[in-house]
């Protein structure tokens, strides 16, 4: 029992596996960094224009196996069932407690990154 290994995920054996048919990367067109109500905390909202009314968009964070200069963040839209085409606005955002970079994150979308600089925790060097 004690020789199990805690993380069963193994990125390199995963990159075989299929890509989900219901998830893209997707476009965005403006990205900010929104200090949090407490001291100390940042947020990052992204808006754009999302391909169906009835997608889904999530900010999802890469993982890392140790702190980047820039942490990568994708705005990834799903879409479940039926899609139901026409542009429609979207603004999501995400709390950048655990997951900035030495220097902040760059928003990934499919046609275009962008680089933002977060604050350095207190305390850090």
């Amino acid at each position: 029992m004690g020789d199990e290994d805690p993380w069963p995920w193994k990125p390199d054996e995963d990159l075989t596996l299929p890509l989900a048919k219901s998830c893209r990367v997707i476009d965005f067109e403006t990205s900010d960094i929104v200090g949090g109500v407490v001291g100390d905390t940042w947020m990052v909202t992204v808006s754009g224009m999302k391909p169906y009314t009835n997608m889904t968009v999530r900010l999802v964070p890469l993982v890392y196996a140790k702190q980047p200069e820039y942490w990568g963040i994708e705005v990834v839209g799903c879409l479940y069932g039926i899609g139901s085409p026409a542009y429609t606005p979207y603004l999501e955002s995400l709390k950048l407690d655990d997951i900035r970079g030495t220097k902040g994150v760059v928003i990934i979308g499919a046609s275009n990154s962008e680089k933002q600089d977060v604050p350095p925790k207190s305390g850090s060097p």
